[in-house]
């Protein structure tokens, strides 16, 4: 790696164009004085003397009182503890923002039909609606890794506060995972073998469906969802028939 693409580095870090060429710099050079640094840099003298000291501040430089002033970057270990910690602040005041500002919005029900795209979102977005449920949560799931972590702890939370949870999957895995919970789970076979996305219904009009590419190895998965919506309401009621249907099925079977 160059010091260019070291600056680019530090740069999506966070740190301004003049902080990570000064901070480059410094490493290479292991100490000097603002001249120094401008002569290895691509930053004007004037300007090293106030970026250094915005280093030193975040605790990335070291001042060393002498005449003239020179500066001495901290180790790799040190700047890369100061620069995690400082991330992990920017990312907690940023979704404390984020929290605020969709606070207002929060309760409003979606009226709209929303898209999402990624195993994670969808996951989470499965866990979410599953836990407003009051009445009832019908879950196609065909694979037992659709129904882990938060999901499978909101079915059994849900369950276990009286709504009626029933669990489709063509995987036998989830006998055994909800063995114990008022999870109900039933076993279809034929065509949700073939079938890799998966279905939710929460109460009458929350619907969330979605489609995983055959090649794309269950990571780039799309889903559509709408949460107490009319056309919520129309597609439960095929999801709720299509359900009662391929039970008979399999208990006909």
């Amino acid at each position: 790696m160059s010091a260019d693409d070291a600056v680019e580095a530090l740069q999506r870090l966070g740190l301004s164009s003049y902080e990570a060429s000064v901070f480059v710099a410094l490493q290479q050079r292991g100490e000097g004085t603002a001249r120094d640094v401008a002569e290895t840099a691509d930053v004007p003298r004037s300007q090293v003397y106030g970026v250094a000291d915005d280093l030193a501040e975040r605790g990335l430089v070291e001042l060393v009182e002498s005449s003239p002033k020179r500066y001495r970057p901290v180790s790799l270990e040190a700047a890369h503890g100061q620069l995690e910690q400082r991330l992990e602040r920017e990312q907690d005041r940023a979704f404390e923002n984020l929290e605020a500002v969709r606070g207002a919005a929060s309760d409003v029900g979606d009226e709209g039909v929303t898209t999402l795209r990624g195993r994670h979102p969808a996951q989470e977005r499965v866990a979410t609606l599953v836990e407003g449920a009051d009445e009832r949560v019908m879950y196609v799931s065909p694979t037992a890794d659709q129904a882990t972590g938060a999901v499978a702890e909101s079915l059994r939370d849900r369950a276990a506060e009286g709504v009626n949870v029933l669990v489709a999957t063509a995987d036998d895995a989830l006998d055994e995972r909800f063995a114990g919970d008022p999870v109900r789970v039933v076993t279809m076979d034929g065509e949700m073998a073939e079938f890799t996305g998966r279905t939710l219904l929460v109460d009458e009009g929350t619907v969330l469906l979605s489609v995983i590419p055959d090649d794309a190895g269950g990571t780039e998965e799309t889903a559509l969802w709408t949460a107490d919506s009319d056309i919520g309401r129309i597609l439960g009621q095929f999801i709720s028939a299509g359900m009662e249907r391929g039970m008979d099925r399999g208990e006909s079977d």
